[in-house]
């Protein structure tokens, strides 16, 4: 078992500490979703970096953790899109098979990314397992968006039904590409600077 990552089980009782992350997180990623801080406007695409909270928590306290401030920034999602909807596909985001669950699951992936892929190189590891939440986030949303919401999405893109598996996975291709190398770059160095200030 790699020591590096936290083995916190969902058997043990979460402590000061992993408490305080949850709501140090979760506070975070809910004022980026507030703020133009939690995207990055590119030359294609509007990536998000909301989902990095969750993946850090998870890669520093463990999946217990990680789902909790996954939970928090779904939670949040839904409230949201009920209170201020801001986006075309509210409706969507009004369900918590679409807002919540894939936010729950990024620190599953990412943790056991992270756990069981085979190597040496620490930053190799911790790059794969951001790469890895930040895709369950993406194509989560827009696998659920797709499965139970595709006539209506049809609609609000001007699209035939046939075509809109395309559509909606050509927006998982152009945001979650740019969403995966920005996750990358910013926890590699956030984990490492975490762990080297735990030791």
């Amino acid at each position: 078992m790699n020591q590096n990552v936290s083995t916190t089980s969902t058997s043990r009782k979460l402590g000061t500490r992993q408490l305080t992350i949850v709501g140090m997180l979760s506070a975070i990623s809910i004022i980026m979703a507030l703020t133009p801080l939690g995207f990055i406007q590119l030359p294609m695409a509007r990536a998000t970096l909301m989902h990095i909270p969750v993946i850090i928590g998870a890669l520093v306290e463990g999946p217990v953790v990680g789902m909790l401030i996954g939970l928090m920034f779904g939670g949040f999602s839904l409230v949201q899109n009920y209170v201020a909807p801001s986006s075309a596909l509210f409706f969507a985001f009004q369900n918590p098979l679409v807002s919540v669950l894939p936010r729950v699951l990024i620190p599953i992936t990412a943790f056991y990314t992270y756990k069981y892929m085979i190597g040496k190189s620490e930053s190799l590891k911790i790059g794969v397992a951001a790469a890895v939440g930040t895709a369950t986030n993406t194509f989560g949303v827009l696998t659920m968006i797709y499965l139970l919401y595709r006539e209506k999405v049809a609609v609000v893109f001007k699209a035939s039904a046939a075509s809109i598996a395309k559509v909606i996975y050509g927006i998982a291709l152009t945001n979650g590409i740019p969403e995966m190398l920005i996750a990358v770059i910013i926890i590699i160095p956030v984990i490492r600077i975490i762990r080297r200030a735990k030791k």
